[in-house]
């Protein structure tokens, strides 16, 4: 059995009451954040590496928990591409991409349900309800939420969102549930459509008023230039997201994601942001902090410093989280 000395017992506790200071300034911080948000909805897209590990889904479920316990409605779209893929492999099913979506036949879109309707989405309603019954798993052809129409004939059954039906989701969320929205839409004729999930996302947000839009992906935000670490786009202005984009500076994944939030912002959301879904914790750090940890478009409307938008590196936020 190890005893310490008084010298080590004392700077034992002394790291002990540090950590406990760093633990209650971090929540002194989030005061405001939190009287800000509470009671308006926050739309997440979910996706990329924090779906498919078990350790990140579990901190992104917990971080979407906090948020409805602290008194915000937060709303869930998600894809699965990985799972699709799986199973398409599995059934000796053509993968085949054109501009970064995928073709989907008739028989790729029977596998798309398969995967987001009837294992992810499960899946995570499921892992939500262990704290509660509290989620609610949707597509969007339920209650008609989110209506498609075809991109082209040589995409197949790949849709573009022409309508969002706010009714069931707000009914959701008046009686506390959280919506947990798989990206598969009806057409006209119910069809059913494959539609981007990020895109699904900002066409909710804009559609539903929400406070915030936020896409977790696999990398730290957006870059001007994706290649040079450097270039970390930290805040920065709707007509320079629409600039970046036209400029065609824009990594095929952060297409539809800039393009969500640019349909987000110009609808009146406040608040688009991009996060490093592999950050334990990046939804409450980028929410709750003032430095936050990823990229964060705002409406021309507002003026700002970057000054004022200084971050740590991004280790030291999430240690600050961790204590």
């Amino acid at each position: 059995m190890n005893h310490l000395t008084p010298a080590e017992e004392k700077e034992n506790i002394r790291a002990m009451r540090a950590e406990a200071i760093g633990q209650t300034q971090l929540l002194v911080e989030a005061l405001p954040w939190i009287k800000e948000s509470t009671g308006k909805t926050v739309v997440v897209k979910y996706g990329g590496a924090a779906m498919v590990d078990e350790k990140l889904r579990a901190d992104v479920m917990s971080d979407i928990i906090l948020m409805k316990i602290i008194g915000i409605n937060p709303i869930i779209v998600h894809g699965g591409g990985n799972d699709i893929t799986r199973i398409c492999e599995q059934l000796n099913l053509p993968v085949e991409f054109k501009n970064g979506f995928r073709v989907t036949p008739p028989e790729v879109m029977e596998v798309v349900k398969m995967a987001l309707i009837g294992k992810v989405n499960q899946e995570l309603v499921s892992q939500m309800n262990e704290h509660g019954h509290i989620a609610v798993g949707l597509n969007g052809a339920d209650g008609h939420i989110v209506k498609a129409v075809p991109v082209s004939d040589e995409m197949g059954l790949v849709g573009r969102v022409s309508e969002i039906d706010t009714t069931l989701l707000c009914d959701l969320i008046s009686t506390d549930y959280i919506p947990v929205i798989a990206s598969v839409a009806v057409g006209k004729d119910g069809q059913s459509y494959n539609v981007n999930a990020d895109l699904v996302a900002g066409e909710i947000a804009a559609a539903i008023g929400a406070h915030k839009v936020i896409f977790l992906t696999d990398v730290d935000g957006l870059y001007r230039d994706f290649e040079d670490k450097s270039s970390l786009i930290m805040r920065f202005k709707l007509s320079e997201a629409i600039k970046l984009r036209d400029e065609g500076n824009l990594t095929k994944g952060m297409i539809p994601k800039v393009d969500a939030a640019i349909t987000a912002l110009t609808a009146g959301v406040s608040r688009a942001h991009i996060l490093n879904g592999t950050i334990p914790h990046s939804l409450i750090l980028e929410i709750f902090t003032d430095q936050g940890v990823g990229t964060m478009i705002l409406p021309d409307s507002e003026d700002y410093a970057p000054e004022d938008f200084e971050h740590y590196p991004l280790d030291n936020l999430a240690s600050k989280l961790h204590g």
